[in-house]
């Protein structure tokens, strides 16, 4: 394999039956997922961790906490701090109510996922250390759905810190996908005195690396990703301190990347918007390149 872009077997059968007329998609599902960043003596370094090779979804990818909204994240009674909703409604370009699902979504899942909560008790403070029994408890009751994400904020008196993401970029799972994702892809500064762990049960690995070491581990094809993992690295890689990258943040343009399949000279062409370097040809007989 010449880079490590993670490319299913079956989409060629898909997206040939979805130009054909006899595959309907399957409508995207939002989702959230955060590039957790920190400051080293070396630079900057970002948080990712390795989907089980299991998974039925980008199984063996390297990736970011995240997944799919809750519907419940969408509950009024969550304490909020930060811009407004109705200013994250501008920003990703949905109603109130679906904005708040989609940030509460990022900080629920990084917390899930990761063992890192972006809240405090008060608007200008972040919690600590989240580890411990009864930390573990409620998270673990998140991710059972047991437990709402407003519920644990009012079980434990803390308030959303909004004002720690900053929203980057937004990607559409393929048509021709079986699963599909609308997802926003936001960045954040590990907060002060919290530290990472592998608390997912789809990872196997998590790491702390520079962006820049990881596309390079993906253009050597030692690192496999999905494309806008990949893609984002590339952007961050450019920022000196995760303080930049998060002040770059509101002037990304959030308009959403989705996959085109056309038909050129007998071969169906597979291409990202914006993003040459993904572009498959795929010949209408079988294998890609």
């Amino acid at each position: 394999m010449a880079n490590g872009q993670w490319y299913p077997a079956d989409w060629p059968d898909r997206i040939r039956a979805l130009a054909d007329g006899d595959l309907v998609p399957v409508e995207p599902r939002r989702a959230a997922t955060v590039m957790l960043l920190k400051d080293t003596a070396s630079g900057t370094v970002v948080h990712m961790l390795r989907r089980r090779a299991s998974m039925a979804f980008a199984g063996g990818a390297y990736a970011y906490p995240g997944g799919g909204v809750d519907p419940r994240d969408d509950e009024h009674q969550i304490h909020w701090a930060g811009p407004t909703r109705a200013w994250w409604a501008a920003r990703l370009g949905v109603d109130e109510t679906a904005a708040q699902a989609i940030v509460c979504a990022a900080v629920r899942e990084t917390y899930e996922e990761a063992g890192v909560l972006l809240a405090g008790p008060t608007p200008e403070s972040v919690v600590g250390d989240t580890t411990g029994a009864d930390w573990e408890a409620d998270r673990a009751a998140l991710v059972a759905r047991e437990l709402s994400f407003a519920g644990f904020l009012e079980r434990r008196g803390l308030v959303l810190r909004s004002d720690l993401l900053g929203v980057w970029t937004r990607w559409i799972t393929p048509e021709f996908e079986s699963r599909r994702y609308d997802t926003w892809f936001f960045v954040a500064a590990l907060p002060e005195g919290q530290r990472t762990r592998n608390a997912s049960t789809e990872a196997d690995r998590t790491v702390w690396i520079r962006p820049q070491d990881a596309a390079e581990g993906y253009d050597k094809g030692e690192l496999l990703m999905m494309p806008p993992t990949i893609a984002t690295l590339r952007q961050i890689a450019g920022y000196g301190s995760a303080a930049d990258a998060l002040a770059a943040a509101p002037g990304r343009d959030l308009t959403p990347v989705l996959a085109q399949a056309r038909l050129v000279d007998g071969q169906i062409v597979l291409s990202w918007p914006g993003h040459d370097e993904f572009t498959k040809h795929i010949p209408t007989g079988g294998a890609s390149r």
